[in-house]
Parts: C-alpha cells; sequence; structure tokens
C-alpha cells in the first residue's frame, strides 16, 4: 500500500502548480546580490588585489637571482682613534733593554780598550757600558730578535770572532800610516752576524771612532723612500734626500762626543752659509733638519772626516757597517724616466758605501768597511750566492774554484763589489762557550737548571752544533 506521505507531497505540487503566477514575482534584489556595482561616482572601496611575490617557492634557481637568505651586517663601531702615521712600524721596532725582574750579575765584567783584547775572557758575557748602549741604539744596532729584554742590562758574549775583531780594531787604531780593512760577515741564520756587527760597532764607540751605520739595506731598495735624480751625475744617479738627513741624524747623535770636538777646516760650496769655526756635529744637525740641503751636507761632513791628519788637524777612524748586503746587489723597486728598474747601485748612499767596499776608495786615517748578509731576510741572487762561493773556496785553498754558468746572466757590479774582500764566515758556538752563555742565563734567573757538562752537550746537541739562536730558543724559550 503506498504511503500517505507520497500523496501529500503530489498534492502540494499540484496546489503550488494551481496558484496564480503573481506569486512568483518576488523582487531580484531581495534574494539576489547582483554581480555589478551600481552606478556611482565615489571610488570603489575594494581591496587591492596582493602583490606577486619574487621568492621562489620551488624549482629551480632563476637566472640572475642568488640563492641564500641576504642577513644584513651591523656596521664596525669605531673603538678608538686609529694608529698614528709610523705608530706600528715604531711599535714593530720596539726595543726593551733592561728586564727590572731578571737577576743582575755582580761579577759581569765591563767591555773597555782591554777587556776587549783579553783572550781570558773568552767564553764569557760582558757587559756594555750605558753611554755606549745609548750610541748603539742612535744608530739602530740593537735587533727586536736577539731578546734583550730577558736579562738585567745588555752584554754581549765573547767568542773567537770577537776578540779577532776587537784585535783588528786595535792595531787600525795604533796604525801609524791609515789602512782599510774590508770584511765579510756569512754564515747560516742564527749565528750571530748581526751580533758581531753590533760588536764592532760597540769596540769602535769604545775606542772613539766615528760609526756610519745603514742598519736595514732593505729600507733603500723597497721603495718606500722619497728619490730623485742627481743633477750633472753621469751616469744618472739618485738621492734619497729623506733617508740621508735620518742618516745624518743618526750620526751626531751617536757620534756626538767625537764630533762636537771637531772643528770645520775647509771650505764648502753648500746652499747655506756656514760658520767658519762649525763643529761637526752642529754641521751634521744642519743636513738632519732640512732634507733638501742633506746630500751636499753628508758630501761636505764626509769630506772632513776623511781629511788626512796633519799637526794641526785630528781626524779619527771611521767604520763602515751594512746590514742585510743582499738587498743591495739587486735591482730596486725605484723606477728610471724610462719605466725601468733602478740597480741599487745607482743610489747615491749605496755607491758610497760600494767604493769603500770594493777598494775602489780608501779611508786615509784608517777604518773598517764591515758588512753581513742576512739569512732570515735574503733576496734569492745567484750573482751574490756565486760570489760568496768562489771567495770560499779561495779562502779554503781549494783548487776548485766555481765558475759562472755560461747559460745564465750574472751581474758584472756584485763580482766587483766584493773583489779582495775578507769573508768571515761564522759557525757554531764551541762547547766551552756555549757553557759560558749558558751559566750567564742561570745567574740572570732565565735557565733554572744545573749547567752541568751533560746539560750543555745535550743543549749543544739540539741547537745544531751551537748555533746561538737555536741555543737560546732551546735553553730558555722552549717550554716542555
Amino acid at each position: 500500500m503506498a504511503s500517505t506521505k507520497c500523496w501529500r507531497c503530489l498534492s502540494q505540487t499540484s496546489s503550488l502548480a494551481a496558484a496564480p503566477p503573481s506569486i512568483f514575482n518576488v523582487q531580484p534584489s531581495i534574494y539576489f546580490r547582483s554581480s555589478t556595482a551600481s552606478f556611482s561616482t565615489r571610488a570603489a572601496l575594494n581591496a587591492s588585489p596582493p602583490r606577486k611575490s619574487n621568492a621562489r617557492v620551488t624549482g629551480p634557481p632563476q637566472r640572475g637571482q642568488k640563492e641564500g637568505v641576504r642577513i644584513k651586517k651591523k656596521a664596525i663601531a669605531s673603538k678608538g682613534r686609529p694608529p698614528a702615521i709610523g705608530e706600528r712600524k715604531a711599535l714593530r721596532k720596539r726595543i726593551v733593554l733592561s728586564n727590572t725582574n731578571a737577576l743582575e750579575v755582580a761579577d759581569m765584567p765591563e767591555l773597555s780598550a782591554e777587556t776587549m783584547l783579553d783572550m781570558r775572557l773568552r767564553a764569557q758575557v760582558i757587559g756594555i757600558p750605558g753611554s755606549v748602549v745609548d750610541r748603539l741604539r742612535a744608530v739602530d744596532a740593537f735587533k727586536a730578535t736577539q731578546g734583550w729584554g730577558m736579562f738585567r742590562r745588555p752584554g754581549m758574549l765573547m767568542r773567537r770572532e770577537s776578540v779577532e775583531m776587537g784585535k783588528t780594531i786595535e792595531d787600525l787604531s795604533s796604525a801609524h800610516l791609515g789602512s782599510t780593512v774590508r770584511r765579510l760577515l756569512t754564515g747560516e741564520k742564527g749565528n750571530g752576524k748581526s751580533m758581531l756587527l753590533l760588536q764592532a760597532m760597540a769596540m769602535a764607540f769604545v775606542k772613539g771612532w766615528v760609526v756610519v751605520s745603514i742598519p736595514e739595506a732593505q729600507e733603500l731598495t723597497i721603495g718606500h723612500t722619497e728619490y730623485a735624480p742627481l743633477s750633472n751625475s753621469s751616469p744618472n744617479q739618485y738621492v734619497q734626500k729623506t733617508y740621508i738627513a735620518n742618516l745624518l741624524s743618526q750620526i751626531g747623535r751617536a757620534n756626538a762626543p767625537v764630533l762636537s770636538g771637531l772643528k770645520l777646516s775647509q771650505k764648502h760650496t753648500l746652499p747655506i752659509p756656514l760658520q767658519s769655526n762649525i763643529s761637526l756635529d752642529r754641521l751634521a744637525d744642519l743636513g738632519a733638519r732640512d732634507p733638501d740641503i742633506a746630500w751636499p751636507i753628508f758630501q761636505a761632513l764626509w769630506k772632513e772626516l776623511i781629511t788626512a791628519n796633519t799637526e794641526d788637524i785630528k781626524r779619527p777612524p771611521i767604520l763602515l757597517a751594512l746590514d742585510g748586503l743582499a738587498h743591495v746587489m739587486k735591482t730596486t723597486q725605484y723606477h728610471d724616466t724610462d719605466v725601468k728598474n733602478i740597480h741599487a747601485h745607482d743610489l747615491v748612499i749605496v755607491k758610497h758605501f760600494m767604493d769603500y767596499l770594493s777598494g775602489l776608495r780608501s779611508l786615509p786615517n784608517g777604518g773598517l768597511v764591515i758588512a753581513a748578509t742576512s739569512k732570515s731576510n735574503n733576496p734569492k741572487i745567484p750573482s751574490l750566492e756565486l760570489a760568496l762561493s768562489q771567495m770560499e773556496a779561495r779562502g779554503s785553498g781549494n783548487n776548485e774554484v766555481p765558475q759562472r754558468d755560461p747559460f745564465q746572466n750574472f751581474d758584472d757590479r756584485v763580482f766587483q763589489s766584493l773583489e779582495g774582500v775578507q769573508v768571515t764566515k761564522l759557525q757554531g758556538l764551541t762547547k766551552e762557550e756555549a757553557r759560558g752563555l749558558m751559566e750567564y742565563y742561570a745567574k740572570s734567573g732565565v735557565l733554572r737548571q744545573t749547567v752541568s757538562e751533560a746539560l750543555v752537550s745535550e743543549k749543544w746537541t739540539l741547537s745544531g752544533g751551537g748555533i746561538v739562536g737555536e741555543l737560546e730558543r732551546a735553553t730558555v724559550k722552549m717550554r716542555i
């Protein structure tokens, strides 16, 4: 039987169909919202569509775009004033010559004209007087790598070469006829070449000599000082006015006790007027103040120093010293008018030294011209290496002298500069000298071990046969 609900539905549908059509005329705006806005003069209030993002969600990187997250770096805040001009260099070259925490060695002998010749003081450390220390500091003889800051006062070990250097200076001082000794110091790294050069200058100061030193030859050739062509020079030469002014300042401060007693004895053509009786230290000070007149003043000062001794004029012997010889045996970083590198021997101050080292010029009142090589800062120069090997072979009596390679270019200036120069090749310390140095370490309190024969043999072996730099590192600086 059919459900009554179905009949009810059918009855409702039929009633709706019979109804008049007026009931379906309903206003469309009541039940439906128009898809188009009505006419109006106001701007639309609809929100703007979202911007298209450039960030890629998936897929390979697009061309011209970088991957990764961009992180803004914070600006580095200034923590103080920047270092002044030359402040970093001064800090790097700062030399500490005294350590108040070190013990004072009471029985240490003092350097004098007698002790520098005493063979009984060999293998002992002798102290450098305070006045000599100030003069050595003026010529920049101390190096930052020599360990001066570990001891109470500066001292130096009297090794065999030191006593021989003292005898040479004594012989030149007492000679009636001035003679010039030319010497070259070579050896392995850490063997004490710069230290022996310092000892020679200290002994020269004690004997009343005039010392002229070029402490770092590298500073003349690396292009850090002003230079200019020298007028009326053939072949072309170049002058470094600022460096020569600094050199005159060093000469005046280091040799003031000697130069203050020497007066001008000749007439010179200079850019400035001079008093007829001006002292030589005052003359050096005038050139140090004005770089433009430094080179003429240096020439006048040097002419006065090499004036031959007479009854009325007395001039002391001269010590010319240079450290880092290899840097002045090659072309420099300076350029000429053709944009070619200038050879170091074309610089007037280098040529001045090389004329005396080569024997082209001599010192009328006697003196010593000494140069030292460096292994820690040594450019490779085949001409210098060959010249040194030839000089060592001739000095040892070897008949097989190394010859030039015909397929390699060599600098003739190097061979001419070193012709006839005496070569002193430093070896390691003997065990006796090593023991004397270690005893000085123990007395100063930096070596806290008993200096026995076994300890000396051990450290001497570890230092490669008594190399001074390695011996200091093995006994004082090594911490296990």
